[in-house]
């Protein structure tokens, strides 16, 4: 029988939104544990073996006492791609019922699993987000008859087991890891759709009107002819819109309002007898692109005819719009994540408003469009100095702001009652030709980039990184069919310029955001946002006027091979990507990752291969990768470190995704110059009570005489990190922060807990002093995370933590932003900050 024939045999697909899937081309080491509330409730553990995902039933879910035996019933193989489902199967439908994904991460066997497999006995370890250590899988015997193939899953006794009494992990931790949802929130759901995962065909999908405060807008008088400046008129076919100018900062004076400047498709909405059609900037009609529910909520507004003027953006789960999110999500055909901010009314029931004043035409706006929060939803303006709104702005990794004259008709084309400033640089270019991939034949490795100057095409270099799988092969697709025999370049490229290039016509167009220019004007450490269909490529010119070469940036020596290798498939950061953030980050980084012991994740096949911590030495290790011997344990295998940039581009060679080092310097292995206090919260914790625990945690440190600094984790918590004078050995250290925690959690035991095992942790916060031993490491501040989105663990001033920033906010594409928009590094007294370790008190209380 076929792979995956058993599974497929099983489901029928036009029914259930589960994946049809296909065997996977390379063996990873994935595993998933999927919370099934079907028939009866149960576990399905799934390792992935030989391209599918092995699968056993587990009836009673896993159990972390080495003494419980769970029955796991083998069941068929599972496709890859069912590992990201989440959602209901239809009633009726083969395990009909409710999935979330309780845990997931890789697995490790303990010998070779092939032949564990094949002899009813794996032995392996567990890295998932719940489950940890070492577990078994032990084929029962059958009995005569019996049809299932009946395993057992045991936990083994290590660390990572818990004794008789301790909290149940299925209790203590039922949300699901990807969304945070328990099962009871995706039952109500319609069969075989998920909010995160799926849809409902087309055929069964109703366009429901949008669930607006339309009976609050009703009270209020929504009439266009109070307008200063409204006339009666047809409502026309299109208008022209308004753009804005660029300039390097934003205007002064009370005169001008500020929106935020959203990162996605200026749209036109045009609402006329119940019909609506969206227009882009330019004029095409793009209806059919957005699905029926973005037409339905415009539907469900009050007004019979009427413009309005947009963008339709889609956020990151930090809240931002993302350009390249918009355009995965329209690749996908998934309209569930599209939000439309209005931000100008230009018609309205008979009634052209374009002659009235901006402030008028939003606060009319504002009542049509209401304030609930859904699909559709008013642009709001600030009223403070530009320079403050930009600030903020920028702080946010945004991509700007937009300036409007508040008294200022509507004019169409580009002039100066509208002026945008942007955060970084960001504009769109031509492309003129790219490059194979380096690791797959259907693939681009780089596209090669031009700006026009009157009716010549300028070749500016080109962007090899923030390409996701299925973007760059989209590319290659399309790139493929424009090729071209001649160069559309007005000056011969040199040979470094030319190499590899398939040159092609140049009629599309790339946003790509980019750190400068170089002295010779090619763009540097540009990153690729998407493609931008609304724009006409003879159009493209360079934004700012004079090209200037931006400040002198560090330099590796290390040559990356095949830099177009995509770490993060989600985002699109390759290699090369990875290698450019950290040249940007250099001197930040630099003290806390140089001149220390290292532990280090790798993942040679990005983030969704397999995932490894290494303490030592590997096969082909870069020579500006050092091996250190560790005092105490000299015959072991040598530690690894850094001393430099190219050190540290060595680890992003060898697919070093996660840094993390530890709390004390090679100069000084028994004496700590700092410690980390990881706030950890449980399932249900609100963000603002993990902002409070680190300013309760900072507040006990100053007490004890201590300053400390604060950053985002990138995962799901915050570091509360305190530097010290090397003088106290690591046990002490230990003491102390322990001493810290369990003070906090004896003070507070319903919001804190110091140890995993005393309490449970539904609804509390872990104060995890254990990063403060000998050996132990925590990441590396600036240093990136193995998951989804590339966050990186950011360093913050004090007055920056609230709502606003999340524990993954900042990421390797928003990242250098937000740290070029800061007046002064909050971390740069760091070392200067340095104090001696208090004393402990023989009672564990800090003196």
């Amino acid at each position: 029988m076929a792979v995956l024939e058993t599974y497929r045999q099983k489901r029928d697909f036009a029914k259930t939104r589960e994946p049809k899937g296909s065997k996977g081309k390379k063996s990873g080491n994935s595993f998933v544990i999927q919370k099934h509330d079907a028939t009866r409730l149960h576990y399905d553990l799934r390792l992935e073996m030989d391209g599918v995902m092995k699968s056993w039933a587990v009836t009673r879910g896993p159990s972390l006492l080495p003494a419980e035996k769970r029955l796991a019933v083998h069941v068929e193989d599972h496709p890859i791609e069912y590992n990201a489902f989440e959602g209901t199967i239809p009633k009726g439908e083969y395990g009909g019922g409710t999935v979330i994904i309780w845990d997931k991460g890789y697995w490790t066997p303990v010998d070779d699993a092939a032949t564990g497999y094949q002899k009813g006995h794996l032995e392996f370890e567990l890295h998932g987000e719940k489950l940890h250590g070492r577990w078994h899988l032990v084929r029962m015997h059958r009995k005569p008859r019996e049809k299932r193939e009946n395993w057992l899953l045991i936990k083994s006794d290590d660390d990572a087991a818990r004794k008789a009494g301790a909290p149940d992990i299925l209790e203590e931790r039922p949300e699901s890891v990807t969304t945070g949802r328990v099962i009871a929130d995706v039952a109500g759901e319609e069969p075989g759709w998920s909010s995160k995962t799926g849809k409902i065909t087309k055929q069964k999908r109703q366009a429901a009107p949008r669930k607006t405060s339309t009976a609050k807008v009703d009270s209020v008088e929504l009439d266009p002819s109070t307008l200063k400046g409204a006339k009666t008129a047809p409502l026309p076919r299109f208008v022209e819109p308004t753009l804005a100018t660029l300039s390097p900062k934003p205007p002064a004076g009370d005169r001008w309002i500020h929106e935020i400047k959203f990162d996605g498709y200026r749209l036109q909405a045009h609402v006329q007898a119940g019909k609506v059609k969206f227009f882009t900037r330019t004029g095409l009609d793009w209806t059919a692109k957005f699905g029926k529910e973005l037409a339905a909520a415009f539907q469900g507004l009050p007004m019979g005819k009427g413009i309005i003027d947009g963008e339709l953006i889609v956020e990151t789960p930090s809240g931002a719009s993302d350009f390249s999110a918009l355009q995965a999500a329209l690749s996908s055909d998934d309209s569930s994540r599209f939000r439309f901010y209005a931000f100008d009314l230009l018609y309205l029931d008979g009634y052209d408003l374009k002659s009235a004043p901006l402030i008028e035409r939003k606060l009319l706006l504002q009542q049509l469009v209401g304030a609930d929060g859904g699909l559709i939803r008013y642009s709001d303006h600030f009223e403070e100095e530009g320079h403050l709104v930009l600030s903020h702005a920028c702080r946010l990794s945004l991509e700007g702001i937009v300036s409007k004259q508040r008294d200022a008709h509507y004019r169409s084309g580009r002039g100066k009652t509208w002026i945008k400033s942007k955060c970084a640089s960001r504009q769109e270019f031509v492309i003129g030709g790219f490059t194979p991939s380096s690791t797959s034949r259907k693939a681009i490795g780089s596209l090669v980039l031009g700006v026009y100057a009157g009716d010549k095409l300028e070749h500016v270099g080109r962007v090899g990184t923030g390409f996701t799988t299925s973007s760059a092969e989209e590319l290659f697709h399309t790139l493929n069919g424009l090729r071209a025999q001649d160069s559309p370049f007005a000056e011969k490229l040199n040979a470094l310029e030319s190499r590899n290039i398939r040159f092609v016509r140049p009629d599309r167009v790339a946003e790509v955001e980019f750190r400068g220019w170089t002295a010779d004007g090619s763009l540097r450490h540009a990153s690729f946002r998407g493609l931008r269909e609304d724009k006409i490529a003879t159009e493209v010119v360079r934004e700012t006027r004079k090209m200037t070469a931006t400040a002198k940036q560090p330099k590796s020596t290390i040559a990356l091979t095949h830099p177009d290798r995509i770490y993060w498939p989600d985002t699109g950061v390759t290699k090369e990507g990875l290698a450019d953030y950290y040249t940007e980050v250099w001197p930040r980084i630099q003290p806390f990752v140089t001149d220390r012991p290292l532990a280090l994740l790798r993942g040679p096949s990005g983030i969704d291969g397999q995932l490894f911590f290494q303490k030592h030495a590997w096969k082909g290790l870069n020579a500006h990768i050092e091996l250190v011997k560790d005092p105490k344990d000299k015959a072991g295998e040598p530690l690894i470190s850094i001393k430099d940039l190219d050190g540290l581009i060595a680890l992003v060679q060898s697919a070093v995704l996660e840094i993390h080092p530890w709390g004390s310097t090679l100069a000084n292995w028994e004496r700590p110059d700092m410690i980390i206090m990881d706030l950890d919260p449980g399932p249900d914790v609100a963000w603002q009570r993990v902002i409070d625990a680190a300013l309760e945690t900072r507040d006990r440190l100053k007490q004890a005489g201590l300053a400390s600094f604060v950053k985002t984790s990138g995962g799901k918590g915050l570091h509360v990190v305190a530097p010290l004078e090397p003088k106290t050995p690591w046990p002490t250290v230990k003491a102390f922060t322990k001493a810290i925690a369990d003070a906090m959690a004896s003070d507070d035991p319903d919001r804190y807990v110091a140890t995993v095992t005393k309490s449970k942790r539904q609804g509390k916060i872990l104060i995890d002093y254990l990063r403060n031993q000998r050996g132990a490491t925590a990441v590396a501040p600036y240093s990136t995370r193995a998951r989804s989105g590339a966050p990186v663990s950011m360093p913050l001033a004090w007055n920056e933590l609230d709502l606003s920033i999340g524990p993954a906010y900042f990421t390797v594409g928003n990242a250098v932003t937000r740290l070029d928009a800061l007046a002064s590094d909050p971390w740069k007294d760091f070392r200067k900050a340095a104090r001696p370790l208090p004393s402990v008190k023989p009672g564990g209380k800090v003196r």
